[in-house]
């Protein structure tokens, strides 16, 4: 099994991704639908359709494609608009020229347009404002219409005439659905979520994206929105468990955000049996009055085989697993070792005492850190795998690699961005052989600050595979054997080390944030079965490495606004007013304080957290301040990253699993050769678009591995019920408290129907229960033992209740009656 290092994705999910959440959470956002690359591979000529033929505006045309009136029968320019010209106005040309021989008009100038007329426009209309008369023009402005409908930057009125979405009035997003048949619409262009009733999810599904109406808010203050129309279907196929009860047969989906069983006739069984894990394929979308009604396209298996989780998430999330034949045509002739004509012009640094250094069950290295003492400090080489040189804008393996967005890793498998040749072959830095890479050269001084940066293309060769505990074991606790073997490159990890102390330091000074937190792995038996679950302890190895880089990344993107050149940089923004506003008040029932007014820093989370580190409810407040914050993504508008306190920050570390960092290197390539933001091949519109897909996918991994894991946690306390453990209250919720117990790691829930016979109210904001007549109280951080009650693998679900003559464990707050009860 191959699993990354956790570098600043462990330090962003601490301070913008909370682990999993409870059923009552906010929804989290669905993954966007699949762009591929934008730039075809040739450009296009004037026989074939233009202008929106790519990829990224290709899929779906011909179903959003508008008619248009007869050609003989051109209506004049619009009232208001241009009248000549109108294709050499269009201040976006030059990059449409870039694009294609014989360009229309772009996006935004058509939306100013429309714009400039007030008023909706007919196809025909269009074509005469912007001067296309010629049928190749005719047909790409065709295209790029339907693409613009379908990206909800367009709606077509019943009378067939275009308008611009008003984003007062019609947004477009994408569906939030929810187990219990409402849902929500996440706008496409941000801002708070409009909640959907269950008269209009009952025609979506979870993932479609649709222009909804404002119509109001309802009690709780939430946005309602009313549906206008569905712009594009995102669910055509579900995995669940098949189901035949009286000659009907149905399949449940495993996704219980998808709230519609799906019909399937006898005739389209596909030879599965009742209660077999099957992948149905939607033939008929959900209307107001049907279901919706499918086929079994494929039998996964039965319900408890090995693996089967995995196999369930990845079709349930619609992870992209085999390459199709174009990629494996492209790849097919790469050789594991790299050609002499490939190193030329590049700086040699194999000479260098560079070295990876990862986790003992990695496959893929990535990236290779080598440091030297200089006179006023250290001079540091985060040295990266090109994969820019080996993955070509316009390909068929770019465009699987954007449609992918980022490798997911599994706790018994890896679905790869990349083919194997490349992510295990020639961008894997391995020992001893020669590979090409991308290198950040920094010189930090005695503070910690950087004072130089370069980028540059090299050739290396890597002097060693190094594993965090090897690391650990030579310069934290000096073992002689392994000093011994590795004594060429011992200095060199000495004064990473040193210089590792440096930045720690500045960091706590910048007042980046430092969550607590413990990660876990699985382990498995012969059978495939789970055995155990076990902590992931992090050493001075992994924070070395964490802090390179970071620093890396951070110089990319400094140098990226230095150049003022458009960029993809990982955000995370500022708490929302309405978050600081629950979070101060629960720190007012504490008698504490967060500081910086209405607009607090990292440094003030920083700061409380120091002052609570001694409190018995440290977790609580912990986990509380963690809850507050907004969660990490990517964009094109750079808004700092909050958590890490950085003003600039991006990724450029890991090309091989995260197509933005592949993104960040063509940036990089192109400024090392005299580029500027005019002659850049992506406009900031297509880094916006790929930033939001790529979040997406982050987001789809997500979820489809925490799926898997809490199969895994189910399958492990199947053979436990009965048994107590002990544990903490991690979440407080209205139908009760869930708890994660210490041993293992794992959660379940204890229903507010299993604590004592009394009515409990739930108070969100200072997380807890309190017992109407007993006066008890649950609250987020209290200790408690538990008994195992019930597992349901299909739902994910784990119930515990109160271990007889329970109390909280120390730590807790019991009231004087609970005490008395134990007793």
């Amino acid at each position: 099994m191959t699993r990354r290092k956790t570098t600043d994705n462990q330090t962003e999910g601490q301070a913008a991704d909370p682990q999993a959440v409870p059923p009552d959470s906010a929804p989290t956002a669905p993954s966007p639908p699949k762009k591929p690359r934008r730039k075809p591979a040739a450009k296009a000529t004037q026989e074939a359709p233009r202008a929106d033929t790519l990829p990224i505006e290709a899929p779906g045309v011909a179903a959003t494609a508008p008619k248009r009136a007869p050609r003989s029968t051109p209506k004049p320019a619009a009232k208001g608009t241009r009248e000549t010209g109108a294709r050499d106005k269009d201040p976006n040309r030059q990059r449409e020229a870039k694009k294609y021989e014989n360009p229309i008009p772009s996006r935004e100038f058509i939306l100013d347009t429309l714009t400039a007329h007030g008023a909706p426009l007919a196809f025909a209309e269009i074509a005469a404002t912007l001067e296309l008369t010629t049928e190749p023009d005719l047909t790409a402005l065709e295209r790029r219409l339907g693409a613009m409908v379908r990206d909800g930057q367009l709606l077509r009125n019943r009378k067939d005439a275009f308008c611009i979405v008003n984003h007062k009035d019609l947004i477009a997003g994408r569906v939030i659905g929810h187990p219990d048949g409402f849902g929500f619409v996440r706008p496409d262009d941000g801002g708070d979520d409009l909640y959907l009733y269950p008269k209009d999810m009952k025609t979506l599904f979870h993932g479609d994206r649709v222009v909804v109406r404002v119509s109001g808010r309802d009690r709780r203050g939430r946005l309602e929105g009313s549906l206008v129309e569905t712009l594009e279907r995102n669910t055509r196929t579900v995995v669940g468990r098949l189901y035949q009860e009286s000659g009907v047969g149905f399949v449940a989906p495993d996704n219980k955000r998808l709230s519609h069983d799906v019909i399937i006739p006898s005739d389209r069984l596909g030879g599965a049996t009742h209660g077999q894990i099957v992948v149905a394929e939607i033939t008929d979308q959900p209307t107001g009055r049907t279901q919706p009604i499918g086929r079994v396209r494929e039998v996964l298996g039965d319900h408890m085989a090995p693996g089967m989780e995995t196999d369930i998430a990845i079709r349930a999330h619609d992870l992209p697993v085999a390459w199709p034949p174009e990629v494996a045509a492209e790849v097919a002739g790469l050789t594991p070792e790299v050609p002499e004509s490939a190193k030329a012009g590049r700086t040699d640094l194999r000479k260098l005492a560079l070295v990876t250094i990862d986790g003992a069950d990695a496959r893929d290295f990535d990236d290779a850190v080598y440091c030297e003492r200089k006179p006023k400090g250290w001079k540091l080489l985060v040295s990266i795998a090109d994969v820019s040189s080996y993955v070509v804008p316009g390909t068929a393996l770019d465009t699987e690699a954007l449609e992918r967005g980022n490798s997911v890793y599994f706790p018994d498998r890896v679905i790869p961005m990349l083919p194997e040749v490349l992510s295990n072959g020639l961008c894997s830095l391995n020992p001893d052989v020669d590979r090409l890479c991308m290198t950040a050269e920094l010189y930090i001084d005695a503070e910690g600050k950087v004072t130089r940066t370069r980028f540059f293309q090299a050739v290396m060769r890597s002097k060693a595979r190094l594993t965090y505990d090897q690391v650990a074991a030579m310069i934290v606790d000096r073992d002689p054997a392994l000093c011994e073997q590795h004594k060429a490159v011992l200095p060199h990890l000495q004064d990473l080390h040193a210089l590792y102390l440096v930045l720690h330091a500045a960091r706590v000074e910048r007042g980046a944030i430092d969550f607590d937190s413990t990660e876990t792995k699985f382990e498995f038996n012969e059978q495939g079965r789970i055995s155990a679950v076990v902590p992931v302890v992090r050493n001075d190895a992994h924070r070395l490495i964490e802090e390179c880089m970071l620093a890396a990344n951070v110089a990319a993107a400094r140098h990226f606004e230095r150049k003022k050149i458009p960029a993809i940089y990982r955000i995370h923004d500022l708490p929302s007013q309405e978050k600081l506003s629950d979070l101060r008040e629960f720190l007012g029932q504490l008698a504490l304080k967060l500081p910086g007014g209405d607009k607090p820093v990292a440094a003030d989370y920083a700061q409380l957290l120091r002052e609570v580190k001694d409190r018995p409810d440290r977790a609580l407040i912990q986990t509380v301040l963690l809850r507050s914050m907004q969660q990490a993504m990517y964009s094109a508008e750079n808004v700092g990253h909050f958590g890490l306190a950085f003003p600039a920050y991006t990724h450029f570390t890991s090309p091989i699993r995260r197509y933005p960092d592949l993104i960040v290197h063509r940036i990089i390539k192109h400024l090392l050769a005299d580029g500027t933001a005019a002659d850049l091949d992506y406009s900031k519109s297509d880094l916006q678009q790929i930033g939001e897909h790529c979040s997406g996918t982050e987001r789809r991994a997500d979820e489809a591995t925490r799926d898997a894991n809490d199969w895994l946690k189910c399958e492990f306390m199947q053979d436990k019920l009965g048994e107590q453990f002990d544990g903490t209250i991690t979440s407080v919720t209205s139908f009760g408290i869930f708890v994660q117990l210490d041993a293992i790691h794992i959660d379940g829930l204890v229903h507010i129907t299993a604590l004592d016979n009394d009515y409990y109210h739930f108070d969100p904001i200072g997380h807890r229960l309190q017992g109407e007549r007993s006066g008890n109280v649950y609250r987020l951080g209290d200790r408690l033992r538990i008994q195992v009650a019930a597992v349901n693998l299909d739902d994910r679900k784990i119930d515990f209740v109160l271990a007889p003559g329970e109390a909280p464990a120390e730590g807790g707050k019991p009231d004087a009656k609970r005490r008395r009860r134990k007793a």
